[in-house]
């Protein structure tokens, strides 16, 4: 290999015409390849339809009326805005819920209702189990949890058989033209020692990304359009990182199989909802006040916030795997959503959390977990009045903060000036407006950027140098990533099987879009600089983590047939139920070909 490097960097250095002409079709081909790689993931991403599941049905006594349950946890009250609404005055507003485990076990919880919930006449105090056919009495309103029956399971089924998702092979094969393209350039501009990593380092990294799509793919996985946005973006960082320090892309490289291992831990985490209730939430919980009671003790000063910690030769932040923790602590299911205790001590949670970043002098971080806890705070609670006065509140510690934190007010009084403060307090975001506008449209090419030599060049200021190298409209292209993501995980949380996973998917979605303003409007002068990465592309091994375990979160709020790891299971056991189904449902289809279809799909999941 270092024979092959050498010879390949000797040829370069001895081609200048040739070099510069290969400079010159990466920096148009770049832009062009992402377009072919994104379009297909976003096309996919939101045209497929989403059936909702039905898991039971609950039917009033006297048959007037039938209500599917189409979560696992199903909020019963008068109000529309229950999963089952009965419009009763006998029935509170949230009356109270009625949980299951996917496995036919079913559980109706009182939410403090003044005229009670029964269970075949016994009165629930906090919660009952309930089996198929017996009678749930909500206030005055009598009703009977029902199965599933066989006509109506099969028909939806057939409604939410695979519609396969565009098939990723041509977008990864883009990619790995990318990479190739993204190796090349950036060996020019190194020598020939850094070559040899550079190389290495881009064919391991593109030998990860085929071999998870196809151990995926063999264990029946379709929905890879996630994924393509996450090896992109990553590809990205793998570049600027070379650019800035060649010296640290194997830490880097190695960031990535362990943010993927850690996505699918998370993910088998996330099947059992009964562990969660039971054991992971608190603690979590207990994990995040560690983590950042550690920095407290042991973290040591960089960039102005003691927020590293170092042991032996890796350094890490912990505050970015606690805001993975405070995603499981802040996420709640149904049956505990309306428990005032709950939110009581989630609050608690987010004032320690917030108020020892805020010691560490890492604001930038305390407001990713500030702006996190109001949106969770709001699905938890709705209540618009409560999140203005804890607003209120934030804006008079900050003002407080100011005021104590004299070199914070020095940032704010550059803000929006730092072309006048360009060798001061500025300094960093002059360099960062100079260099994407001589980046333009198209960018100067991997590694021929002058935006590297300025100190955090390749995580705070990750935007400008992805401007300057790579050009206006692939920083652009990264952007739209991010706000993909986080659209598709606000689409797909209106029919998630749980409370907890629609509010774990909010946050971390939050999580990732207020990151990237804060990088973003942060590098065009637009915000003060706060010192946050962008997910994916900033350079650093705690990040990645960080992105690749959020991720995870995402992956459990798409509920289309087949595309996620975390219930591909008991979809596949659903699957197999379809050819007796069908069988016993002839009637129910249109035509001999449409059966035999559907038989078929049974068979091969």
């Amino acid at each position: 290999m270092h024979a092959l490097t050498a010879a390949l960097k000797a040829y370069l250095d001895s081609s200048p015409n040739l070099t510069e002409s290969f400079t010159l079709v990466v920096r148009y081909a770049i832009p062009m390849l992402s377009l072919i790689i994104l379009s297909g993931a976003f096309l996919s991403l939101f045209s497929l339809p989403r059936n909702k599941e039905v898991f039971a049905r609950l039917e009033r006594e006297d048959g007037s009326e039938s209500y599917p349950v189409n979560h696992l946890e199903a909020l019963v009250g008068r109000t529309g805005a229950a999963d089952i609404a009965l419009h009763d005055n006998s029935v509170n507003r949230i009356h109270a819920t009625l949980s299951g485990n996917g496995r036919g076990e079913w559980t109706v919880y009182d939410i403090d209702s003044k005229q009670g919930t029964f269970v075949n006449g016994e009165e629930v105090g906090v919660s009952l189990p309930v089996q198929y056919g017996d009678t749930i009495t909500f206030g005055n309103v009598s009703t009977v949890l029902r199965p599933v029956g066989t006509l109506e399971e099969a028909a939806v089924l057939r409604k939410r058989r695979i519609v396969r998702p565009l098939p990723p092979w041509t977008s990864l094969l883009m990619l790995t033209i990318l990479q190739g393209m993204l190796c090349l350039q950036l060996c020019i501009t190194k020598n020939a020692q850094a070559t040899h990593t550079i190389v290495t380092v881009f064919m391991m990294y593109t030998a990860l990304m085929w071999a998870y799509f196809t151990v995926m793919r063999l264990c029946k996985i379709t929905g890879f359009e996630l994924e393509i946005i996450a090896f992109y973006l990553t590809s990205i960082c793998l570049s600027v990182t070379t650019s800035c320090n060649w010296t640290l892309l194997p830490k880097q490289l190695l960031s990535v199989p362990l943010g993927i291992i850690l996505m699918f831990v998370i993910g088998r985490m996330l099947r059992n909802l009964d562990l969660i209730r039971r054991y992971f939430r608190w603690g979590m919980a207990a994990v995040a006040l560690g983590l950042v009671a550690s920095t407290l003790l042991l973290g040591s000063l960089k960039y102005g916030a003691t927020n590293w910690i170092h042991i032996g030769g890796f350094s890490f932040q912990p505050s970015e795997l606690a805001k993975l923790c405070y995603v499981f602590a802040g996420s709640a299911t149904l049956d505990r959503l309306f428990r005032r205790r709950n939110l009581g001590l989630f609050l608690l949670l987010s004032f320690v959390l917030i108020i020892s970043l805020a010691m560490m002098n890492d604001f930038g971080t305390a407001s990713v977990f500030f702006v996190t806890f109001l949106v969770i705070s709001f699905l938890r609670s709705g209540d618009f009045a409560t999140l203005l006065l804890m607003l209120g509140g934030a804006i008079s510690a900050g003002g407080l903060v100011l005021v104590a934190k004299p070199y914070i007010w020095a940032r704010f009084s550059t803000w929006r000036h730092a072309m006048e403060y360009a060798s001061e307090g500025g300094y960093q975001q002059a360099r960062t407006l100079t260099a994407i506008a001589s980046g333009g449209l198209l960018g100067t090419g991997p590694g021929g950027g002058f935006l590297k030599r300025v100190a955090a060049a390749d995580t705070d200021l990750v935007f400008g140098m992805m401007c300057e190298e790579l050009g206006l409209i692939t920083a652009i292209f990264a952007v739209l990533c991010i706000i993909a993501l986080s659209a598709f995980a606000i689409r797909s949380a209106m029919s998630c099987r749980s409370s907890f996973y629609m509010i774990a998917a909010c946050s971390a979605t939050t999580m990732l879009i207020f990151q990237t303003a804060l990088n973003v409007f942060g590098c065009t002068d637009l915000l003060p600089l706060t010192g946050v990465t962008f997910p994916f592309v900033s350079n650093g091994g705690s990040s990645m983590l960080l992105s690749w375990g959020l991720l995870a979160f995402l992956k459990a709020a798409d509920t289309r047939p087949g595309a996620s790891f975390v219930f591909r299971r008991s979809y596949r056991e659903q699957q197999r139920r379809l050819g007796v189904l069908a069988e016993e449902t002839d009637d129910d289809y249109d035509s001999e070909d449409e059966l035999e279809s559907d038989r078929e799909e049974g068979d091969d999941e």
